[in-house]
């Protein structure tokens, strides 16, 4: 295995020697920094500040030469340009070819100057990643951050590379217009569907495609999810073959986790209503909401490790157990059994497959478009989470066929087994089960990637990436420098080895990763309390319908996008997550302190702007503590049945479980004490939160 140092000096365009980031020098500048510190002849904060001048001034000089050559190359199109002209007005197809060449003679230049950017923009990750190794600081985070938002950052040209959009541009509409069709030159413009483009564009084009593949709303969506991904892998080593990915498959994986949602609250609305007409008190909606949750804390254990032998077979199964739940959930009104209404509420947990959905996507779906059906799978919960209530609100009808009633209580479960017999159809029918590689061929297979192609440019994607996250992400693809060639085989099997339990799991939690799993739990719980018992509290103190309940219920539901375009687009560009973190659980603390009822009467205004803000806090504080959580968990997390996701939905899945309960425990303080009963809990956990964010403040990224 080469050392980095060693294969950018040979990699490195002679001619271009002086411009590349001086990679020996930085790293000797590390070790020379650690010597420093221990001597105690130099503070930490004055090596931040001298490294940070350093990289600064290593970028600019890449950054300014990269510049220029952009702005040779836009010379030489233009002077191309003109002899074009001519030769459009005079077809010659000597001249044709000749001027073809010299076009293509510049897209190739142009991939020598993307190689140029890769290979600084590896160089600038590992040197960060080594700098935090070394000192144990957060510094690339840092670093990247304050650089990649400032409106002076060199770093900026980087990411937005709209010098070599314009060049890549000119060289495929040329090129396309000498191309002959039918005696005629036509523009690129006058088609929809390009044909068959030069190879030098193709080459061109698919590099600016991985440049440009992700958005920071689609990455912040693709975190949000905590979709893990093993810090190893990049691009250039990415196993999924293209052509074993299916897109319908795709589309019924996130079919299956909007139909969840939606059958998670479409039942909300009307579940003190039906437990009522069933002889039960009102507030043991919160058992009847919260069944399926206690339902999933089992099923997701069992559906992750189904998920490592085959994803149709789970998914099946899934849609077999909610169409047999919803059956009997509606079933139990004519049987007046509140038992068999539990029992199909359980049954539909069981079918919970939201691991196998997360999971489909990180081991499924190609690296070039994960970022996006990680976005998919956000934005299919979410607007499940709103289409469910809004659809109770819309089946108040009540008729009855034969020995069965239909209404606004039973209509949702009849509604819903419908909606999955139907997608149980059109699964056996479209779904594609993926193909596995043994684990000794995976192995095999990523060992030959890696050494055949260590470095291409596809991932030049990690600098822009930066915007988002650290450098140091998706580190992994070549050692940092001699000194890690010497670790054996056999360690980095070990380090790469997936948990095989909880208590495995657990073990490789930091104690920032545990406030940050005590974060979603604490948010979980305090959305679960207020959208459960919505239908107790306001037809008690307000008399709303059920159709009121679900407009309410509805409009939190559609703040889910929205608030993650906001947060993702804007707001975690202009601070640190960790800054976003504090502020959020602050507010989601001052929304429930104000859904308190005290001193004066209550008001519809004061529950539904305290609700409002503390579910929306809360849903900030979920995209950015999942985009905390899928930074800093170890990498060993990432593969496996024990995984990151599925100890993210198990702490969610009880913290929603806990709600509940405390919803009907409260119910025995009476209603008029339901509200403050259950808020009283939130409230304390919250604060128990931000005691724990700001003792490991610091430690945060």
């Amino acid at each position: 295995m080469v050392a980095f140092g060693k294969y950018l000096q040979r990699k490195q365009i002679e001619e271009w020697r002086g411009y590349y980031i001086n990679y020996k020098l930085m790293k000797q500048k590390v070790k020379q920094y650690a010597e420093q510190i221990r001597g105690g002849s130099q503070h930490p904060r004055h090596v931040l500040k001298d490294f940070s001048r350093m990289l600064d001034t290593q970028i600019e000089k890449t950054v300014l030469f990269m510049l220029e050559q952009q702005g040779l190359l836009a010379g030489r199109l233009s002077t191309l340009r003109e002899t074009h002209d001519t030769v459009l007005e005079q077809p010659d197809i000597s001249k044709i070819v000749e001027l073809r060449e010299s076009y293509r003679d510049v897209g190739r230049d142009l991939l020598q100057l993307l190689k140029f950017v890769e290979l600084n923009a590896i160089g600038l990750r590992k040197i960060l990643k080594k700098f935090d190794k070394r000192f144990g600081y957060r510094f690339a985070d840092y670093y990247v951050k304050t650089r990649a938002n400032h409106p002076y950052s060199q770093l900026q040209q980087v990411f937005k590379h709209v010098g070599v959009g314009a060049v890549v541009g000119a060289i495929s509409r040329n090129l396309h217009e000498l191309q002959e069709n039918e005696g005629s030159f036509y523009s690129i413009y006058d088609q929809p569907v390009l044909p068959l483009q030069d190879p030098v564009v193709e080459a061109i084009k698919t590099a600016v495609d991985k440049l440009t593949n992700s958005t920071s709303f689609l990455n912040f969506l693709a975190q949000h999810a905590l979709i893990m991904q093993d810090d190893l892998q990049t691009p250039s080593e990415d196993t999924i073959d293209e052509r074993t990915y299916h897109f319908n498959s795709l589309l019924l994986n996130l079919g299956n986790t909007f139909l969840y949602m939606v059958n998670t609250y479409i039942i909300v609305p009307t579940a003190d209503d039906y437990s009522m007409s069933l002889g039960a008190a009102a507030t043991v909606c919160g058992v009847v909401i919260g069944s399926m949750a206690v339902a999933q804390v089992f099923s997701s254990v069992y559906f992750s490790a189904w998920s490592n032998k085959s994803y149709f077979k789970p998914l099946v199964f899934s849609s077999i157990a909610l169409f047999i739940g919803n059956l009997m959930y509606a079933l139990a009104y004519d049987a007046n059994s509140i038992t068999l209404l539990l029992v199909g509420r359980l049954c539909c947990g069981l079918g919970s497959a939201r691991a196998v959905n997360r999971r489909y996507i990180s081991d499924c779906v190609p690296l070039r478009i994960r970022m996006q059906a990680s976005a998919g799978f956000v934005s299919a919960s979410a607007l499940g989470m709103a289409c469910g209530p809004a659809l109770a609100g819309l089946l108040q009808i009540k008729f009855k066929f034969y020995k069965l009633t239909f209404n606004q209580s039973t209509l949702p479960g009849w509604v819903m087994a419908v909606a999955w017999l139907f997608y149980l159809v059109w699964l056996c029918i479209s779904f594609k089960e993926p193909l596995r590689d043994t684990e000794e061929q995976e192995r095999s297979k990523r060992n030959e990637t890696s050494s055949s192609n260590n470095l291409t440019i596809l991932e030049v994607k990690l600098v822009e990436e930066g915007i988002r996250k650290p450098l140091l992400i998706t580190s992994g693809i070549l050692p940092d420098d001699e000194e890690d060639c010497d670790e054996s085989e056999e360690s980095a099997d070990d380090s790469r080895r997936p948990a095989n339990s909880f208590g495995d799991a657990y073990r490789l939690l930091t104690p920032s990763v545990k406030v940050q799993l005590l974060i979603y739990f604490m948010l979980k719980y305090a959305m679960e309390i207020l959208l459960s018992e919505s239908s107790v509290v306001t037809s008690y103190y307000f008399g709303w319908t059920t159709s009121s309940v679900a407009i309410f219920l509805a409009c939190l539901g559609l703040t889910v996008l929205p608030i993650n375009i906001l947060v993702g687009s804007y707001i975690s560009n202009m601070f640190e997550d960790r800054q976003i973190l504090l502020t959020s659980e602050i507010i989601v603390f001052v929304g429930i302190l104000f859904s308190f009822n005290l001193f004066v009467p209550y008001t519809v205004p004061q529950y539904v702007i305290s609700g409002l803000v503390m579910f929306v806090a809360a849903e900030v504080l979920e995209g950015v503590n999942l985009s905390l959580l899928s930074r800093v968990m170890s990498s060993r997390l990432s593969k496996g049945t024990y995984n990151g996701g599925l100890l993210s939905t198990e702490a969610g899945t009880l913290a929603r479980v806990v709600a509940d309960v405390t919803i009907t425990l409260g119910g025995y303080l009476g209603r008029n004490h339901l509200l403050n009963a259950t808020l009283l809990p939130s409230l304390v956990i919250c604060i128990g939160s931000i005691v724990a964010t700001c003792c490991t403040y610091n430690s945060l990224y």
